[in-house]
């Protein structure tokens, strides 16, 4: 493959994130791109449109269950753009007139410190929850800046526990403990920038006087070691699991005996889900043949044993999910497991309780045909926060207990477009390889079967993430209002089917992604929904870089594409931010094996001159510091070096996300349809 360039890069110097040139180039790309767009007379009209989604006063607020009555909230919207995070109590909420109790006004903080402070969640100590952590990223990096914070009393805790900005993973002990995994230098992170040490913090020790109870290794893989503490509903310590990851997917787990890390004789690819009524329960990714169990499998341990034998771990079975299930949530009540299931991409609510040595199970009678997510659960009682939606269905929130009974709908998200002659459909296309791959459109009743309607296809296809029916609140009102169709394709990659349609892409078996895509494309336009001319395609990160194979594989397939965050360079992609704790789901440039996969397909390495490319649109932003800039600043390079025409904007904030705030995301969301009326209604 001589025209694949696996070397001598010219753009080397666009991997300093904020180098000077490297900032001078993305700020030149954004004044040549934006006019374009926001010139466009539908600009300003969409992007309006999508401001009053994004800030409606009427959204449905992301509560969470604070201890006893208390819940909590994080809510932005036109005044407060950086957010409030607040709380008030469950009765006033039910009434529909909660009175709510401001916590942390992160806009008065960020002004009051002259920070960009953008919200990255909060970690409080059960069961009052009065004593919290507040992670603030500087521009929406994924790297913090965490500060103790008393809820009760709204203020930040002079000489409290703080950490400065960094990657960090970190849990309550008790009130004067933390367990924290940090880097004290560059020595303490891993090849990709993750933290592999753990401590334990007092209050009062400052991170170097804190001890070590466990170290990894510089060269593991994945986001670092991660700790889990796991309590009983009165809020004491049952079990600390620390979690170390060899790779993307392969994990040690070692349990923290007072000081002391013990390994567990779990599956390299497992993950420790929960814990109720004195059993841990695990979920699998691979089969662990010596115990005769599959991929997928969700089994359970005595607590009591595996303190025993730590070596020596006796599984028994919780729930085998079928050939179209996938288990996608587990969490425990005071007494409940409770489980998020899919079959078939729809979703349901399973209750389990422990009973006669096994568990007994109930469905929840939770809407039908929807995409159910478990928002919530309470550990001094046995209610749950479920979310509702379908992509004509606006968002619904419901309040369960998982003891059964009917549900209460707590609140119902207003209809943001009008779906009353739409429709939301199934299909399945067949891959290269036979394999029967779903995808929805949701459409006019009446959309011709000429090809003359113009359609976005959006998937995804990796870590184990499903692309689940979701309200199609931006879409629909951008797009499907305007006359289009709006696709989404369940590709292997993702975790739609469970662990099994996620190994079938890992690897040496890349491609298998990459032919769903295509057959999914094809099958749009062979049932006449669609043609080359008038199909668009969209997808972010991990889909950023499906996108680019798209453009370079199949490009007259599509009149345009938007590249959002994405990896492209998979040949350096190790090389460049955390790009090497991914090696788990691509491979290893260092592998010769794996190397040649990457390079057939790497989008950066087979861009060519003289191909049938349409103009496509590339976002990223300065502060993502998980899929490096340089990525996407790189494509838009290599184009113009081969004299293709693009678009390009890098946001100069906004992490992985591509947004900091509320308005930036309508921007952002604003730019991209403008450009796809560009390219596919005119």
């Amino acid at each position: 493959m001589t025209e694949a360039r696996a070397g001598d890069d010219p753009f080397t110097w666009m991997e300093e994130i904020e180098g000077e040139r490297a900032l001078t180039w993305a700020k030149a790309e954004n004044a040549r791109s934006l006019p374009r767009l926001q010139n466009d007379p539908r600009y300003a009209g969409l992007y309006a449109e999508a401001q009053a989604i994004a800030t409606a006063p009427d959204r449905i607020p992301g509560i969470a269950f604070a201890g006893g009555e208390r819940i909590r909230d994080f809510w932005q919207d036109r005044t407060h753009v950086r957010g409030l995070w607040r709380e008030t109590d469950l009765a006033g909420y039910r009434s529909g007139a909660p009175a709510w109790r401001t916590i942390l006004d992160v806009d008065a903080l960020a002004k009051s410190e002259g920070r960009n402070w953008v919200f990255a969640g909060v970690d409080c100590l059960a069961p009052d929850n009065r004593l919290c952590l507040v992670s603030l990223s500087n521009g929406g990096k994924d790297a913090v800046t965490v500060r103790e914070f008393d809820a009760q009393e709204g203020r930040l805790l002079d000489g409290g526990f703080s950490l400065p900005e960094g990657k960090h993973r970190f849990d309550w002990i008790d009130r004067d403990t933390l367990l924290v995994v940090t880097a004290l230098s560059p020595a303490e992170s891993t090849v990709s920038g993750y933290p592999f040490v753990a401590r334990l913090l007092k209050r009062g020790q400052t991170l170097a006087e804190a001890r070590e109870v466990f170290r990894g290794d510089r060269k593991d893989g994945g986001y670092g070691v991660n700790g889990q503490v796991f309590r009983n509903a009165g809020g004491q310590v049952e079990a600390v699991i620390l979690a170390r990851p060899l790779d993307t997917f392969s994990a040690e787990h070692h349990l923290l005996v007072g000081d002391r890390a013990v390994k567990l004789a779990l599956p390299l690819r497992s993950t420790v889900q929960a814990l109720v009524s004195g059993r841990l329960v695990v979920s699998l990714e691979a089969d662990w043949a010596a115990a005769g169990l599959k991929t997928g499998d969700l089994v359970d341990f005595d607590l009591a044993a595996v303190r025993a034998a730590p070596g020596a771990l006796r599984p028994d079975l919780v729930l085998r999910p079928t050939e179209s299930q996938s288990i996608e949530q587990v969490a425990a009540t005071r007494d409940r497991l409770v489980i998020g299931l899919l079959d078939n991409v729809r979703g349901q609510v399973r209750s389990l309780k422990r009973s006669g040595g096994g568990w007994a199970s109930e469905t929840l009678a939770l809407p039908a045909d929807s995409t159910l997510t478990l928002t919530s659960v309470s550990r001094d009682g046995d209610r749950i926060l479920v979310s509702a939606a379908g992509y004509l269905s606006p968002t619904s929130q419901w309040l369960a207990d998982a003891t059964g009974g009917a549900p209460e709908r707590l609140r119902s998200l207003p209809a943001r477009f009008d779906a009353s002659d739409m429709i939301a459909e199934q299909h399945w296309a067949v891959s290269k390889d036979g394999t029967r791959v779903p995808y929805s459109v949701v459409r006019r009743k009446d959309a011709p079967r000429d090809g003359s309607n113009p359609t976005l296809l959006y998937a995804y296809g990796g870590f184990l993430v499903s692309q689940t029916p979701a309200y199609a609140a931006t879409p629909g009102k951008l797009w499907l209002e305007k006359g289009g169709i709006y696709v989404v394709a369940n590709i292997r990659g993702g975790g739609e089917f469970g662990p099994r349609w996620h190994n079938a892409g890992l690897k040496l078996d890349r491609m298998r992604v990459y032919e769903d895509f295509f057959a999914v494309s094809e099958d749009l336009i062979r049932r006449g929904y669609t043609s080359p001319r008038r199909l668009g395609i969209m997808g972010g990160s991990n889909g950023g870089l499906l996108m680019g194979v798209a453009l370079t594989q199949r490009p007259e397939l599509y009149n345009a594409v938007v590249i959002q965050v994405p990896l492209f360079d998979m040949i350096r992609y190790t090389q460049i931010g955390a790009g090497a704790s991914w090696v788990g789901e691509y491979g290893d440039p260092a592998v010769p094996a794996e190397r040649e996969m990457l390079l057939s397909y790497s989008p950066y390495q087979n861009l060519k001159a003289g191909r049938p490319y349409p103009t496509v649109f590339i976002e990223t932003s300065t502060k993502d510091d998980r899929v490096h800039p340089a990525h996407a600043r790189k494509a838009a390079a290599r184009l113009r070096e081969l004299g293709y025409d693009f678009l390009y904007y890098e946001n100069i904030d906004g992490g992985h996300a591509a947004a900091a705030n509320l308005n930036e995301r309508a921007l952002r969301q604003a730019l991209e349809y403008t450009y796809l009326m560009q390219r596919l209604m005119d």
